[in-house]
C-alpha cells in the first residue's frame, strides 16, 4: 500500500535506510554499485536511504548478503523515543543526523589515532562548532 503524499516515513524505514546509507559509505559503495546489485536504480537506493521508500524483506536480505552484513545490523542502535509523562502525543525526538562520506570517514579513522590526537580533533571541532569542551552531553 502506497503511503499518502502527506505521511512522513516511519522511523523504521528511516532507520533502515540511515543504516544501509552508513553501510554503503563504509565500503565505498556509489548508491549505483549498490543499485546493479541488488537490480533497482540509484534513485530507488536513494528513497531506500532517505527513509522515503520502505526497503522490502527480499530488497534488504539480498543488500545484507551483498555488503557481508547480518540483517539485525539494519535494526542496530534503534530505539523508538519513548514519551515522558505528560507528553503522550509528543512525537519522539529524532537527533540523528544524516552520515556523509566524511563523517564516516572520520569514524574510521578516529578510533586508529593515538588518544591525545583525539582530543586535540574533538576540541578542533567543538570549537569549529561554536562548542565549549565543557559543555554536557
Amino acid at each position: 500500500m502506497a503511503r499518502d503524499k502527506t505521511e512522513q516515513p516511519h522511523a523504521v524505514d528511516r532507520h533502515v535506510g540511515r543504516r544501509v546509507q552508513e553501510k554503503r559509505l563504509d565500503l565505498g559503495l556509489t548508491q549505483s554499485a549498490l543499485a546493479r546489485a541488488v537490480g533497482v536504480s540509484f534513485q530507488q537506493v536513494q528513497k531506500y536511504e532517505k527513509g522515503a521508500n520502505r526497503v522490502s524483506a527480499s530488497k534488504l536480505f539480498e543488500m545484507a548478503e551483498f555488503m557481508k552484513v547480518e540483517i539485525p545490523f539494519f535494526f542496530q542502535g534503534f530505539k523508538e523515543a519513548q514519551p515522558g509523562l505528560g507528553e503522550e502525543e509528543t512525537a519522539g525526538f529524532d537527533h540523528q543526523h544524516r552520515p556523509t562520506k566524511q563523517s564516516v570517514e572520520i569514524a574510521r579513522l578516529a578510533p586508529l589515532l593515538p588518544l591525545r590526537n583525539q582530543k586535540l580533533i574533538l576540541d578542533m571541532m567543538r570549537e569549529m562548532c561554536g562548542e565549549s569542551g565543557d559543555e554536557p552531553r
